[in-house]
């Protein structure tokens, strides 16, 4: 019927060790990295969003434009 020891609290510490990686290896994937991150279609097509999407922009006021904007003009040619 005595006082019990509380139980110890452990601290756990986890590290991410990474292997040595071969140069050759870096290289190749930082220019596939370069190759892929740089990539734009040449001609990408137009992708209309869900009605959901239009109706929530349209309630908020996002899609009103003003064509006399001097800003847009030169996407109303």
């Amino acid at each position: 019927m005595g006082n019990t020891p509380a139980k110890e609290e452990h601290e756990e510490i986890l590290v991410k060790v990474m292997p040595p990686m071969d140069r050759a290896f870096v290289r190749w994937l930082a220019r596939d990295v370069q190759r892929l991150h740089g990539f734009a279609p040449k001609n990408p097509r137009a992708i209309k969003p869900p009605d959901h999407y239009i109706e929530y922009m349209q309630l908020y006021g996002w899609l009103d434009l003003d064509m006399d904007d001097p800003d847009l003009s030169h996407l109303v040619k």
